[in-house]
């Protein structure tokens, strides 16, 4: 059968396009909209790479009608005016780097749910993109996570007739402005509340077997948290790193922040800070895991877990992030 390619925008495309892409989130917190995104998410190879014979049974007939319902309560529990906190601080976000980058076209999309990779993508089209830079929300890369987002933006593109000129960032997990504006977040939290006795720096977990194949996320984990503990002038005894949200029961990523937590109660630490610094913005991961249910889990061992929030929408991440793109853009004709 013959490739049938989507036709271009009449004239000559002329604009440079900033895609900035987040992981996603429901359309609501209700069973079947997290039930719809989940199984987005859970199909998607990068993610879990079952064989599909043996996990979309499992997928449809158990962890779907199970989780959807769980979650649901837990989507509630964070769900503000404005819908889902990451998808409006996303929009926020991007609002933000296109004040910064008044010359380019800076779009917003998810890589599971709204708005979706290939529409964007469409309205650019339309709107006369000759150039596109694709910045995944991701400071580490992962090819769960980043390469996901290539895979989308690429299968996309391949029913193009005309194609635009195409960068892809995969991570910047070093950068001086992400590190200037996460060393800034920290300071005016403890100009705020003090300092606490422990600074601990969680990372989304991951399984162990993607790093043992090749996967850098964690080596570059340990690289970003190693260089903001020196821009903060910490001591190696002062703070610690540790990976969180573990899904399915084969070894992820160690350690487990509800287990540092555990240890450093068992340390006698009191007082703990805690950042995510691999969420560009809060979502349920960080509202709701952290902020409350491990907040809780160390209150009841008598400490005190302050959460410093995601750089979300402020200026300093807008302005990294612009500086950022600004750098991968150089070079392209005018």
């Amino acid at each position: 059968m013959p490739v049938r390619f989507r036709d271009g925008p009449s004239g000559s495309p002329s604009r440079t396009a900033l895609l900035l892409v987040n992981l996603g989130t429901p359309d609501a917190p209700t069973p079947a909209a997290i039930r719809r995104y989940l199984g987005e998410f859970l199909h998607d190879y990068r993610v879990v790479d079952l064989s599909r014979w043996l996990w979309c049974p499992l997928l449809h007939g158990a962890i779907l009608p199970l989780r959807a319902r769980k979650l649901a309560r837990s989507y509630a529990s964070i769900w503000t005016a404005q819908g889902s906190p990451l998808l409006a601080h996303s929009r926020e976000l991007a609002a933000t780097v296109q004040a910064q980058l008044p010359e380019f076209d800076v779009r917003l999309a998810m890589r599971y749910g709204e708005p979706a990779i290939a529409d964007v993508l469409r309205e650019l089209s339309a709107a006369g993109m000759a150039r596109l830079l694709v910045l995944p929300l991701y400071p580490q890369y992962s090819a769960s996570t980043v390469a996901s987002v290539h895979d989308a933006v690429m299968a996309e593109l391949s029913g193009w007739r005309c194609l635009p000129e195409l960068r892809l960032v995969n991570d910047y997990h070093l950068d001086d402005g992400w590190l200037d504006a996460l060393q800034a977040s920290v300071l005016a939290h403890w100009d705020l509340h003090g300092r606490g006795e422990q600074l601990l720096m969680s990372f989304h977990g991951l399984p162990e077997r993607f790093a043992r194949a090749g996967d850098p996320y964690p080596r570059q984990c340990q690289a970003s948290a190693a260089a903001l503990a020196r821009r903060l002038d910490l001591r190696d005894d002062q703070w610690r790193l540790s990976y969180q949200s573990r899904f399915g029961r084969e070894p992820w990523l160690s350690p487990a922040t509800d287990a540092a937590l555990a240890a450093l109660a068992a340390e006698g630490v009191r007082k703990v800070d805690v950042i995510c610094p691999g969420f560009a913005v809060d979502c349920l991961e960080t509202l709701l895991e952290i902020a409350d249910e491990n907040a809780a889990a160390f209150q009841s061992h008598g400490g005190e877990l302050r959460y410093i929030p995601a750089l979300n929408a402020t200026s300093r991440h807008a302005i990294a992030l612009a500086m950022l793109a600004r750098r991968h853009l150089q070079g392209w004709p005018p």
